[in-house]
């Protein structure tokens, strides 16, 4: 399969696909007649995985290190199975913060539809608080004393 032919199956731009194969992250594809890429089907399930690594956030250095230990083939199981369960950990982490500020929105959207502030029983328990004024236009002064 050609460059543009993977591009458009995985969804990645031809530049990004170019972007990892030059550093590591996808293996150099062979080339057939005339000096062109000749992506084998297989590659996609890399490239899908690989998106979901990007999705949850693994930096890329990680991803290269992982891309690295499985070239090097199955001695290095072990080691793989480590980085993704620390990975997963991090992505635990972090569904449990944004599960945390779903639920303040969630409060918070419910409050703009309950009834008045004047009802008691249905207030929104958060202070009200005012914008602060905008600063003046023009250059900013020293005012203190003697300045």
């Amino acid at each position: 399969m050609r460059i543009g032919d993977l591009a458009k199956a995985c969804g990645l731009s031809v530049h990004t696909i170019r972007y990892y194969e030059r550093i590591g992250l996808l293996p150099y594809a062979p080339r057939g007649r005339g000096g062109r890429r000749d992506y084998d089907q297989g590659i996609l399930v890399w490239i899908r995985f690989i998106g979901h690594l990007r999705a949850t956030g693994m930096p890329i250095r990680e991803m290269l290190r992982y891309a690295r230990l499985r070239a090097e083939g199955p001695a290095t199981e072990g080691e793989r199975c480590r980085i993704l369960e620390v990975h997963r950990d991090r992505v635990r982490a972090d569904l449990a913060e944004l599960n945390a500020c779903l639920r303040v929105l969630d409060q918070k959207i419910a409050a703009y539809g309950a009834p008045s502030a004047e009802d008691d029983d249905h207030a929104d328990p958060s202070p009200v608080r005012r914008p602060l004024p905008a600063r003046p236009e023009g250059p900013v002064r020293d005012r203190r004393p003697g300045r």
